[in-house]
C-alpha cells in the first residue's frame, strides 16, 4: 500500500504543475490591476503612474509573467512559502491555515450528511422501486440536481433565518476565537444543509442506480435460496458492492464541492478559504490566488487517493497497483 501511495503522490505532481502554469496565466492574463487598491484618488496622473510604477516594483509585477512564474515555483519549492499576499503583507500560508478549518469543517459536515441522508435514500429506492417513495425521491434528486446551489442559499436564508428566525446567516467566529459548540452547529447548520442538498440528490440516483444493478446479481440471488433474510441480504451481501461507485461520486464531487462553498461562504459570511478566494479575485491578490487554488488542488487528489484505498477496503478483489 505504501509504494502505491507514493506512486499516486508522484504521479499527481505533474498534475499539479499544470494546475499551476494555467491557474498563474489566467490570473495574469485577466483584466484588472492589482495596484489599483494602493492608488490615491486625489494624485495627479503623473504622480498617479510614477506611484503604481513603484509599487508594480515592489510586488514583482513589473516583471514577465513567466519571471513571476518561476519565482513564485521557485519559492514554492525550495521553501514550500506561497509568497506574500499584495493586500496586507501577510504570508499566504499563514491565511490559509488560518481560513482552511472552517472550509473542511463546512465540506465534511455537508460530505457527512449527504452520506447519511443518500445511501439510505437510494436503498429504499432500489428495494422498493416504483414505490410512490421511490417516485417522491426520484422527483427531489432531479430538483436538487437541476436547481443553482446559490437559489438553495437564497431560499434558505429567506424560509430559515429571515422568515422563522431560527438561524444566523452570518457571525460565525474564527476557529482561533473562542470555541462555543453550540454556536457553532447554530452558525453551520444552514450552509452545511444547502451545501448538501445537491450532494444528496446526487449520491441518491447513484445509489439507487448502483443498487438495482448489485440486486439482480447471482450471489444475491444465491444468498436469498439460503433462507437468508431480506435485511441481511440487501445490507451485508448488496449494500457492500454497491458502495463502490458512490465512492468514486465522492471523489469526483470534490472539485464542484470547492466551487460551490466559495459562493456559500460567501452568501452566509463563512470565514473559509472560499471568502477569502473571493475576496481575493475582487482586489486581484494573485499570491493568495495561487495560494488557494494549489492547496484546493491538492486537496482533490487527496480526496481520490482516499478513495482508491477504500476500493480495496470495501472490495478485496481490488489490489494496489495489480491487473
Amino acid at each position: 500500500m505504501f509504494q502505491y501511495i507514493v506512486k499516486r503522490t508522484l504521479q499527481s505532481v505533474p498534475l499539479l504543475f499544470i494546475i499551476t502554469v494555467i491557474s498563474f496565466a489566467l490570473m495574469t492574463l485577466a483584466p484588472g490591476d492589482p495596484t489599483a487598491m494602493y492608488e490615491n484618488p486625489e494624485a495627479s496622473d503623473a504622480g498617479s503612474n510614477v506611484q503604481k510604477e513603484l509599487i508594480e516594483e515592489k510586488l514583482g509585477l513589473d516583471q514577465p509573467i513567466y519571471v513571476q512564474y518561476y519565482k513564485w515555483l521557485k519559492l514554492f519549492v525550495t521553501d514550500g512559502d506561497l509568497g506574500y499576499s499584495f493586500e496586507d503583507g501577510q504570508p499566504v500560508t499563514k491565511k490559509i491555515v488560518d481560513k482552511i478549518p472552517a472550509t473542511l469543517t463546512l465540506m465534511s459536515t455537508a460530505i457527512v450528511l449527504s452520506i447519511l441522508i443518500a445511501i439510505p435514500i437510494g436503498v429504499y429506492s432500489a428495494v422498493k422501486q416504483y414505490s410512490k417513495l421511490d417516485y417522491f425521491f426520484t422527483s427531489y434528486a432531479f430538483l436538487g440536481i437541476a436547481i443553482p446551489q446559490f437559489f438553495i442559499a437564497i431560499l434558505v436564508i429567506l424560509f430559515f433565518s429571515i422568515k422563522l428566525g431560527w438561524f444566523p446567516v452570518s457571525g460565525m467566529r474564527e476557529v482561533y476565537e473562542h470555541f462555543d459548540i453550540k454556536d457553532r452547529l447554530h452558525h453551520l447548520a444552514l450552509p452545511a444543509i444547502t451545501l448538501a442538498f445537491g450532494l444528496i440528490a446526487t449520491k441518491s440516483r447513484f445509489m439507487r442506480s448502483s443498487m438495482l444493478e448489485v440486486i439482480k446479481q447471482d450471489y444475491v440471488r444465491t444468498a436469498r435460496a439460503k433462507g437468508l433474510s431480506e435485511r441481511k441480504v440487501i445490507f451485508k451481501h448488496a449494500l457492500r458492492n454497491a458502495l463502490i461507485p458512490i465512492i468514486t461520486i465522492i471523489a469526483l464531487q470534490l472539485p464542484n464541492l470547492f466551487g460551490g462553498a466559495l459562493f456559500i461562504e460567501q452568501l452566509f459570511a463563512w470565514p473559509g478559504m472560499g471568502r477569502l478566494s473571493i475576496n481575493a479575485i475582487f482586489i486581484r491578490d494573485y499570491q493568495v490566488i495561487m495560494g488557494t487554488t494549489l492547496i484546493a488542488a491538492v486537496l482533490v487528489v487527496i480526496a481520490n487517493l482516499i478513495a482508491d484505498i477504500l476500493y480495496a477496503i470495501i472490495d478485496p478483489r481490488i489490489t494496489f497497483g495489480k491487473k
